[in-house]
């Protein structure tokens, strides 16, 4: 890759790993719902102009309902239960857990697509990678926090079929007007159940700063970013960040945070990363579609 192209792997592989540590800090203080809502609505106001500029949102018109259904499985519902879920569990282990989106994303395609071969290779991917979760889960999680385990791997589905749904009905539309539509159309949901649950004094500086983070770095920067490295290294080399991802988040939670770094946490992080590079690397023959780039922040 060119040295620009580094430069933009490296910063979206950081930019994707922080997420988890600012919601564990912003979830401290704030109602999911409200963070969800700052986030979207701040990513929302910087891209919706942009996007409105450049002619990506009249397009989405005629397809207004696969949209609807993008916005809710990649943005509106993941990102509550992702925020719900780290009141219990720690940001590296949500990092981590989050990781399995490849492989649960190889298996619905297998799933939804009648006749695809699945191979030896493809088939072992799938069984580390699940093997690396329930490493996660049964040696770092309590019983009392499996109900936010389950929130996060309601996430993983809805993070893998979100590209779905774009290959599928929207892959011909402009990739900024989807994004930016999607997350004022999540600001708009949130906004009655936000103001509801808004704390009753300004939360303190960490907070506020980390929501910000989130809604300018990790949300409306990211998208731009991540599109400069599709354009420069290509969507193959693009979705490598996805293994680089759960990495930064484990190394900041532990660093930062000071949570601990646990034979469950360096086991499961490396069977989930070489399951899902198993399950979704291509053959050498094509044997149907690849999976595409995500396109959301995370």
């Amino acid at each position: 890759m060119s040295r620009r192209g580094w430069l933009l792997f490296i910063a979206m592989g950081v930019i994707w790993g922080i997420p988890y540590l600012l919601i564990k800090v912003a979830v401290s203080d704030l109602h999911p719902a409200v963070l969800v809502l700052l986030r979207t609505l701040i990513g929302a106001l910087l891209l919706v102009p942009w996007a409105a500029s450049r002619g990506a949102l009249r397009p989405l018109l005629p397809h207004w309902r696969a949209v609807l259904v993008y916005t809710a499985v990649e943005v509106a519902i993941p990102w509550l239960l992702l925020s719900d879920a780290e009141r219990r569990l720690s940001s590296s282990l949500t990092g981590l857990l989050v990781a399995a989106v490849p492989s649960v994303g190889a298996l619905l395609f297998w799933l939804m697509r009648t006749g695809e071969r699945i191979d030896v290779r493809r088939i072992a991917g799938l069984v580390v990678g699940f093997l690396g979760v329930a490493a996660l889960v049964g040696l770092d999680v309590s019983f009392r926090d499996f109900g936010a385990v389950g929130e996060v791997l309601i996430v993983t589905v809805g993070y893998a079929l979100g590209p779905m749904i774009i290959s599928r009905n929207l892959k011909d539309l402009p990739p900024v007007g989807v994004v930016a539509a999607s997350l004022a159309l999540s600001g708009l949901v949130y906004l009655p159940i936000g103001l509801l649950q808004l704390p009753a004094a300004i939360p303190p500086v960490p907070v506020l700063l980390s929501v910000l983070i989130l809604g300018v770095v990790c949300t409306a920067l990211a998208f731009l970013l991540f599109f400069a490295l599709i354009a420069e290294v290509g969507p193959a080399r693009a979705t490598v960040i996805t293994y680089v991802n759960p990495a930064v988040a484990l190394l900041l939670g532990v660093l930062i945070l000071s949570e601990p770094f646990t034979f469950g946490a360096g086991a499961g992080f490396l069977l989930i990363v070489l399951g899902s590079y198993l399950a979704t690397v291509r053959s050498r023959q094509p044997s149907g579609t690849p999976a595409p780039a995500p396109l959301s922040p995370r």
